[in-house]
C-alpha cells in the first residue's frame, strides 16, 4: 500500500468518481490513476469502487470506510510536513483561504496587506465560492481556513471561531421614496421589488426569516452572490437592494445611499473555521489574530483541542465581538 494510492482514491472520491478530472488535478495520467486503484483493490482484496465498463459508478461500503481513513492518513501526513516546516523555517510556507466575495472584497484586503508585509515569504492563495463550497474545502483539508457566515456549522470536523458581528443596509438611489420613511420598517421595504443575495450567501437565511416573522412575502426580483453586482442592478432600477453594511462604500458607491437596517434584521456572525486535526503553523495563528484580534494563539490552541461543540461554546462564552 502506497500513500500515492491513498491520495488517488481520496481525490477520485472528491472529484465525483471522475478519473480524468482527478488525473488532471494531480498532474498525472488517467491510466496511471486507474492502474494504481486496481493494484490497491487487489492488495486489499476488496472493491473500493463499482464500475460500469471503464467508468467508476459507485463507492462500495468498504470503499467508504477505506476512503475515510485514507483522508485521515493524508491529513496526518500533511501535519508531519507542517511540523518539519514549522521547525525548519517559521516564516516561509503557504496559506490558503476559502471565502465569499464579501469577505474577499471588503474585509480581507487590509488584513492580507498587513500579513503579507509581516510574512513576505508566505504565499497566499484565495478561493471564492458559496458558503457550502467553502466549508467543504476546509473540511477536506483542501484549504487552511474557511471564512464565511453560513454553512460552516454543517461540518462536524470544523473548529469554528466567531470573528465579528455585522448587519445590513437598504441600498437605494438618492432620490428613492424610502429615504423619507422614518422610521424605516420591513413593511415599507417589502412594498418594493428586492435585489439581494442568493439564498445561502451572506446571512440571507436571517433576512428571509425577518420578513417571514412579520408575515411578509417580499418580491425578490434579482439575486446575486456579489454585493457589487447587487448595487449595479439597484442603479438600473431593478429594485431595492439589501446588502451587508460593510459592503457599502460612500466614496465609490456614488448615486446610492445606504439606509441603516440593523433594527430590522438580527445580526449575523462571520466565523473562521479550520479542520479539527489541522496543525496550525505560527504564521497561521498570526493571520487569525490579524483578522480577529480577540482570537489569540492561546485561545485558538485551546479551541483546537475541545472535544465537542458544547465544550467549544463554553470556551468562547463571554467573548465580545466587534460589530460592523
Amino acid at each position: 500500500m502506497k500513500l500515492q494510492q491513498l491520495r488517488y482514491i481520496w481525490e477520485v472520491a472528491r472529484h465525483d468518481l471522475n478519473v480524468s478530472a482527478t488525473a488532471e488535478w494531480l498532474y498525472t495520467s488517467q491510466p496511471g490513476v486507474s492502474k494504481q486503484i486496481r493494484m490497491l483493490e487487489d492488495e486489499l482484496g476488496v472493491q473500493i469502487f463499482l464500475r460500469s465498463g471503464k467508468q467508476l459508478t459507485t463507492i462500495t461500503p468498504a470503499g467508504e470506510a477505506i476512503i475515510t481513513l485514507a483522508g485521515k492518513i493524508l491529513g496526518e501526513v500533511d501535519n508531519i510536513k507542517r511540523i518539519s516546516k514549522e521547525f525548519s523555517d517559521q516564516k516561509r510556507g503557504s496559506l490558503s483561504i476559502a471565502t465569499t466575495h464579501t469577505q474577499a472584497r471588503y474585509v480581507l484586503p487590509p488584513v492580507i496587506k498587513q500579513f503579507a508585509a509581516q510574512y513576505p515569504e508566505v504565499s497566499l492563495h484565495m478561493h471564492q465560492g458559496s458558503p457550502m463550497q467553502i466549508a467543504e474545502l476546509a473540511s477536506k483539508h483542501n484549504v487552511d481556513f474557511a471564512i464565511a457566515t453560513e454553512a460552516l456549522e454543517l461540518f462536524d470536523n470544523l473548529i469554528m471561531l466567531p470573528c465579528y458581528r455585522w448587519n445590513r443596509s437598504i441600498i437605494v438611489p438618492a432620490d428613492h421614496p424610502l429615504t423619507k420613511v422614518q422610521p424605516l420598517t420591513l413593511e415599507a421595504v417589502a412594498a418594493y421589488p428586492l435585489v439581494t443575495y442568493v439564498f445561502g450567501f451572506t446571512g440571507r437565511s436571517q433576512l428571509d426569516e425577518a420578513f417571514r416573522s412579520r408575515g411578509l412575502s417580499p418580491r425578490v426580483v434579482f439575486t446575486a452572490t456579489d454585493a457589487d453586482v447587487i448595487k449595479t442592478y439597484v442603479r438600473l432600477g431593478m429594485g431595492v437592494g439589501i446588502v451587508a453594511t460593510l459592503a457599502f462604500e460612500p466614496a465609490t458607491d456614488t448615486g446610492l445611499v445606504a439606509l441603516d437596517a440593523s433594527h430590522l434584521f438580527a445580526s449575523s456572525v462571520t466565523k473562521i473555521g479550520f479542520s479539527r486535526n489541522t496543525l496550525l503553523r505560527g504564521y497561521m495563528y498570526e493571520f487569525i489574530k490579524l483578522f480577529a484580534p480577540h482570537l489569540t494563539r492561546e485561545l485558538v490552541e485551546a479551541a483546537a483541542v475541545t472535544p465537542d461543540k458544547e465544550a467549544l461554546d463554553d470556551l468562547l462564552r463571554g467573548i465580545e465581538l466587534p460589530s460592523y
